[in-house]
């Protein structure tokens, strides 16, 4: 790890961390916060899959539907309109409405042979996008003058890197480059993320391996045509069986390659020395347990 004490972070003039874990643990609330304090530069992998590499997609998806709209067509056609997405830090609903569900596309959902290559584009933009880390290291100090630095990973990290080989492409990538920091969760958060979930389901990335067996089981047991199937209803039966599949992926990154905080900690972090404070106790755990 690039501090290899809780005094080395302390007293590092650069910190450089990842965060990674589950959505809606804490991760973007602690690069929000970390962003306001004035020097710490934000580089949300998530934005960057939206904007950099996956921009174009969702832009002719927008156009692919106005295209069926007689008005929207002809303004299209003569160049007269321009659409875009509007993708902020914490507005990624253009990426997500993209990656779309599989199912009726009577109630919006997709035929499962085009969201799986919309899901094989997302790995491949994520794994692009993890990968330019280090160059927005670099342009973060050199233009901006940002000492320090903070990526604000998506909750599928865990699903395009080995956390097992020490020879992961983008694991020795980010390890060289930052300190990766998993917000684990107890059951009491992983039971309010399914709650929340249920609520209001969303599209998500998968392990191409696991998305073919939920999605072969799921139909095995619903009795479901696959262009009979609830896409809501899928994705969240899947939700749960994919918190549990990514939590020991979680578990082993942090173990091979970082260091682990409680979201609950996370949770009371109230300034940039706050979470300075928060790094230093987990490295002094690491240091403890070997």
């Amino acid at each position: 790890m690039i501090y290899g004490s809780a005094q080395a972070w302390r007293e590092a003039p650069d910190k450089r961390v990842l965060l990674f874990g589950m959505s809606g643990l804490g991760k973007t609330h602690l690069s929000n916060l970390l962003r306001a304090s004035g020097d710490w530069f934000h580089y949300s992998i998530d934005y960057r899959i939206g904007t950099r590499y996956m921009g174009e997609h969702i832009a002719d998806n927008f156009k692919r539907e106005a295209m069926k709209v007689p008005l929207l067509r002809d303004l299209l056609m003569t160049d007269s309109v321009h659409i875009t997405s509007n993708i902020t830090f914490n507005n990624l609903a253009p990426l997500s409405t993209y990656l779309g569900k599989p199912g009726d596309p009577a109630r919006g959902g997709l035929d499962f042979a085009e969201y799986r290559k919309r899901q094989d584009q997302h790995r491949a933009a994520e794994i692009a996008a993890l990968l330019d880390t280090p160059h927005f290291i670099e342009r973060a100090r050199e233009i901006y003058g940002y000492p320090h630095f903070v990526c604000d990973s998506g909750g599928s990290i865990c699903e395009v890197v080995d956390p097992d080989d020490a020879a992961d492409p983008v694991l020795t990538v980010l390890g060289a480059a930052t300190l990766m920091v998993w917000i684990e969760g107890s059951e009491a958060h992983t039971a309010d993320l399914v709650r929340r979930f249920d609520r209001a389901p969303k599209p998500m990335y998968y392990q191409p391996d696991f998305l073919e067996a939920a999605w072969q089981d799921y139909l095995r047991l619903s009795g479901c045509a696959p262009d009979q199937v609830d896409p809501d209803a899928f994705v969240r039966w899947t939700y749960a069986r994919a918190m549990a599949h990514r939590q020991p992926l979680y578990e082993a990154m942090a173990r091979n390659w970082g260091v682990r905080v409680a979201a609950a900690d996370v949770a009371r972090v109230a300034s940039a020395e706050d979470f300075v404070d928060l790094i230093a106790r987990a490295l002094e755990a690491r240091g403890k347990t070997g």
